[in-house]
């Protein structure tokens, strides 16, 4: 007998993880007049609504990366929505290309934190997502990205920046950040130096901001991405271990933000 339930709860389980699936869309939305597409992706083996986690993409554009990563999150359980800050379709390959598309958003945050808002409303309003409970995370660009969102004041709560830009014109906007900030950076990234993560830290500490700033130890730019050592350029390499290391870091933020009442 004790045998029969015990294969019973195994074919139970083994059926519940076969009804598990992550489903993806591409959403189709606009700002500014540009059209844009994200990409959504979710675990369907419930209609609980879930939290929401939006992906900003590096500077190379809206690519399979950003797309891999939501589809992780959605394995954690999360709603994640992958943005688009430049456009359906437009992706850089090389980095002339990419800095030509990201340089404006730099030079107006304002545009930026409109873009980037833009996606959070995507993300917020679909049916799967319980909209009380919503992150932003990003990668180089997409980290710096990230920041300015919270830096806007908005609704949400956790903010991570993987080996992000940390400068921003108006440092006081912090004040504006309503939820947890967690930074994963490259201890030996030469594109973010000393003196901007002393800066940022300090702008943190007079915000009173609930903030995290990690380094990797001999971790460059863009150590989260398999993909990095193909660019051939320097300063740039993928750290399988920092990798792992801050990506269970953001996990444990969400678990610590998202924890229910």
């Amino acid at each position: 007998m004790k045998h029969f339930i015990t294969s019973v709860a195994f074919l139970l389980l083994v059926s519940s993880i076969a009804h598990a699936k992550i489903v993806t869309e591409a959403i189709a939305y606009e700002h500014d007049g540009v059209t844009l597409q994200g990409y959504l992706a979710y675990d369907d083996s419930t209609d609980k609504r879930m939290p929401g986690v939006l992906v900003i993409h590096e500077w190379w554009g809206h690519n399979d990366y950003a797309q891999k990563r939501a589809r992780m999150l959605a394995e954690e359980g999360y709603v994640a929505f992958a943005l688009d800050m430049y456009g359906k379709g437009l992706l850089a390959k090389t980095s002339q290309e990419a800095q030509g598309l990201a340089t404006p958003f730099y030079q107006d945050r304002a545009k930026m934190r409109a873009r980037a808002q833009a996606g959070l409303d995507v993300l917020a309003g679909h049916a799967r997502v319980d909209n009380t409970k919503l992150a932003a995370i990003g990668y180089c660009m997409g980290g710096a990205v990230a920041l300015e969102l919270a830096r806007s004041g908005a609704d949400i709560d956790a903010t991570v920046s993987f080996h992000g830009g940390l400068s921003t014109p108006d440092p006081d906007d912090a004040k504006s950040i309503r939820g947890s900030v967690l930074v994963c950076n490259g201890a030996a990234d030469a594109y973010v130096p000393r003196e901007e993560r002393d800066a940022f830290i300090q702008e943190m500490e007079d915000a009173g901001v609930d903030y995290q700033f990690t380094e990797y130890g001999g971790a460059v730019h863009s150590f989260t991405n398999p993909e990095s050592d193909a660019r051939g350029m320097d300063n740039v390499k993928y750290d399988k271990k920092a990798d792992a290391r801050s990506w269970d870091a953001m996990l444990r933020l969400f678990e610590e933000r998202f924890a229910n009442d």
